[in-house]
């Protein structure tokens, strides 16, 4: 049998990749930007955070758009936005301008994990979902270990100006060969008649699947196990959004590496973290293979992952920078995949293909609620103990709160309206949760 699927897989993790380089950039060049403009570390939280402002206000829309007109225009629209919105800060002529880039990239941005559900919730099968999430979200980790060695190398060839401008045109590749590739698997010419029918069968539990009403915007919203998800996630975003802002300026301003060494020594934990995330994710979906989907067993993925992450706790105890960067690689690798398969476990308990995009946003809003606070969080805390140190603190803690929700919160499928299911499928669902 074909897997033709494995090259839409690919697409997204080229799309989160280049969504993470775009972020990173700014993280990788706040030195120079700083000296430049005059700025100080809560003004640099604040312009870090900035991006996420819209991002988060945007991410329903973007799933309501997905779920209704198809991810390959949002997904499409959406990367060229933010790319354009990209090289734009390379031609900003002060903070202030920065500030308006920032938020239009994080406004477009706020397509992309929306338009990926959708995506994956179409092409991939539930016995696949968690690998396939897996590869999808480890752009996250793949675009900062990219961005962070290329555009601190790039800052130093050809100043940082420039490289932003080179950073936002590689969205422009992407969006050619997406629109002139990219379709729905029925649709789809280039898979073979076996794999389209492997695909269309076994992506849903059943044939009910597709007739289901699901629970709606509204009823997202107010499920009790949706929040658990949803903080689940910001408990792991808030660290990773944590690492992904001040990591590189943590190694050059108390670790004293330069910016291209602080750049690389992003790179590695990222590196592996994407590696591991993917191998992770794949052995999650062969476990449950034997233990079944539903009742949402991958949570128990999730909170060994997100015990694992909260390591970082003990990260400024340590002087040694290999010492350090073992830590961030462990922590950064339960991250991963603690995101990956929270993910992956929002689609198991949904009832309904017709919500991925929404659930999926819904989920997404929590974690970047949380992650809009970590770069100001992290200011304020630099600006008022000079050091580090109870960042680490409060990123670890988080986590543990984390696994914490994942464990009680997430133990019954995400309902709408009893009667959009039929009794005995309502009540097998609810009887598998527990």
């Amino acid at each position: 049998m074909g897997r033709k699927r494995y090259c839409i897989y690919a697409a997204l993790f080229a799309l989160i990749s280049i969504n993470y380089i775009d972020r990173v950039a700014l993280s990788v060049a706040a030195g120079p930007i700083s000296n430049e403009l005059g700025l100080t570390p809560v003004s640099l939280g604040y312009l870090m955070s900035s991006f996420l402002w819209p991002y988060v206000f945007l991410l329903l829309p973007m799933g309501i758009a997905a779920d209704r007109y198809g991810a390959r225009i949002v997904a499409g629209l959406g990367i060229g936005a933010w790319s354009l919105a990209t090289i734009l800060t390379g031609l900003a002529s002060g903070a202030s301008a920065i500030l308006s880039t920032r938020l239009a990239m994080g406004a477009a941005e706020s397509s992309s994990y929306p338009a990926g559900a959708r995506i994956i919730r179409d092409w991939a099968p539930r016995s696949e979902r968690g690998f396939a999430t897996s590869i999808m979200n480890s752009g996250s980790y793949a675009g900062p270990a990219i961005g962070a060695a290329v555009v601190g190398w790039l800052i130093g060839q050809v100043g940082w100006r420039a490289s932003f401008m080179i950073a936002g045109s590689v969205g422009f590749i992407w969006l050619i060969g997406w629109f002139l590739w990219y379709q729905k698997p029925e649709d789809a010419s280039y898979i073979s008649a076996e794999e389209r029918d492997m695909i269309v069968n076994e992506r849903e539990e059943g044939p009910q699947a597709q007739l289901l009403k699901g629970a709606g915007t509204w009823g997202l919203l107010r499920s009790p196990t949706m929040l658990g998800l949803s903080l689940t996630q910001g408990c792991a975003v808030y660290t990773q959004y944590f690492f992904l802002t001040w990591l590189p300026s943590y190694l050059n301003n108390v670790k004293h590496l330069d910016i291209l060494h602080s750049g690389l020594f992003t790179a590695l934990p990222y590196a592996i973290a994407v590696i591991s995330c993917i191998l992770l994710g794949s052995v999650s979906d062969r476990w449950l293979k034997s233990q079944g989907i539903g009742g949402g067993r991958r949570r128990v993925a999730v909170v060994i992952a997100m015990v694992s992450a909260s390591i970082v706790l003990v990260a400024p105890y340590f002087d040694n920078i290999w010492v350090i960067l073992l830590l961030i690689t462990l922590s950064l690798i339960g991250l991963s995949t603690a995101i990956s398969l929270n993910i992956t476990l929002t689609g198991d308990l949904l009832r309904s293909p017709h919500d991925a995009a929404k659930a999926v946003s819904v989920l997404t809003i929590g974690g970047n609620i949380f992650g809009t606070l970590a770069p100001i969080v992290t200011g304020y805390i630099i600006s008022l103990t000079g050091d580090y140190n109870g960042a680490f603190l409060v990123a670890g803690c988080l986590l543990i709160l984390g696994a914490i929700a994942s464990l009680t919160m997430t133990r019954r499928p995400i309902e709408g309206e009893p009667g959009d299911i039929p009794a005995p499928a309502f009540q097998h669902a609810s009887k598998v949760a527990n």
